[in-house]
């Protein structure tokens, strides 16, 4: 049993699970192409696919069936997941195969499979549904709705897990990688993801029609067709603001390196082939592991993201603003991740609200 890529004659990427015998588990595949409908990433449905082929797994050594299994299966799924062995049960604190949050993104993936197979009278996925209790003692179905009817995803069964936060770069850092890259498209690229909190799907998707740059602002714009498969993960186009010496960093991009070239993208290949096409997520990985070994920084590009939310939010700036930034469609995924104040940030803010005085002393 494995998970293939499969790619489209029009160059669209999707996965699916193969048996042991080569061929295409159906269930799956109905899902899987149900998740490529709603214009899933190619990583989510490789996600997906790599969970729901574990899960096939662990059903094939207990001999149970996918349309048979029962609640319970869920659980053992969870410890079968987590044992180093099979005859091997992790208490709480032990040691464990997986983490938590592996565990844990396996399930949100088992439960939206089952989620979409409800429709069609599967027992687990009916008990599923029926599995959270609300705390009147009814029934409160897996995914109900909330007001103005927007469906909210609930699991029955999660495993508690440590908050990670996110981890961020220092100006210093930040300044170190930009100065270490050879080509002025690449410290262009780095300094736009770090200045604005762009994600890298974003930057690479950017049109020149996306910079007016009289007006030092940059439109994030959802595209389908991008034929380097960038996505930029958001629903609505959105303008924010840029500083003028970004956009002077962007004029002299194209004039000291674009040159002539004849592309609607900023970011293409100008070094390697295929030269004039567009740049592609593998290209801007191979960048970063350059830089990695050049400096002896261990970052991704997210971290410029997560940098540049963290110091927005220290300096003051509102939480609805920041969620506008960063392309959040509710400020409450801004909150979730990035409200993780350590303790300076605690002192300098008790300082700035007047609750101590400059000594630290308590008003």
């Amino acid at each position: 049993m494995r998970v293939q890529q499969i790619v489209m004659p029009d160059g669209a990427e999707s996965w699916t699970v193969l048996d042991d015998a080569g061929d295409v588990m159906v269930p799956v595949e109905g899902f899987l192409a149900h998740l490529q409908a709603l214009d899933r990433s190619p990583t989510t449905a490789r996600a997906y696919a790599t969970s729901l082929r574990l899960w096939f797994e662990f059903l094939g050594r207990v001999g149970v069936g996918w349309d048979e299994a029962r609640a319970e299966h869920v659980s053992r799924f969870v410890a079968w997941l987590r044992a180093p062995a099979d005859n091997v049960v992790v208490l709480e604190g032990g040691s464990a195969r997986r983490a938590p949050a592996t565990v844990n993104r396996h399930l949100a993936a088992l439960f939206s499979f089952y989620d979409y197979h409800a429709r069609n009278g599967v027992e687990l996925a009916q008990a599923l549904v029926a599995w959270r209790r609300s705390n009147r003692g009814g029934y409160r179905p897996f995914l109900r709705h909330a007001t103005g009817g927007r469906p909210v995803a609930t699991r029955p069964l999660r495993l508690r897990q440590a908050r990670r936060l996110p981890r961020t770069l220092t100006e210093e850092q930040i300044l170190a990688v930009v100065e270490a890259c050879d080509h002025l498209r690449d410290r262009f690229l780095l300094v736009a993801l770090a200045e604005t909190g762009m994600r890298i799907g974003q930057a690479l998707g950017l049109r020149h029609a996306d910079f007016v740059s009289h007006s030092r602002e940059l439109r994030i714009v959802p595209r389908a067709d991008n034929v380097n498969g960038a996505r930029a993960k958001t629903i609505d186009a959105t303008t924010i603001p840029i500083s003028a010496g970004l956009a002077r960093l962007y004029s002299a991009y194209m004039f000291d390196e674009y040159g002539e070239l004849d592309s609607d993208y900023v970011f293409v290949n100008l070094f390697a082939e295929p030269y004039g096409e567009p740049l592609r997520y593998q290209a801007v990985h191979k960048l970063v592991g350059r830089l990695r070994a050049k400096t002896g920084i261990d970052f991704t590009l997210h971290m410029l993201r997560h940098s540049h939310a963290t110091d927005l939010l220290r300096q003051g700036v509102g939480v609805d603003v920041v969620a506008k930034l960063l392309t959040h469609r509710s400020s409450t995924t801004t909150s979730q991740t990035y409200i993780h104040l350590n303790t300076a940030d605690l002192r300098a803010e008790l300082e700035r609200s007047g609750a101590w005085d400059t000594d630290g002393d308590a008003s």
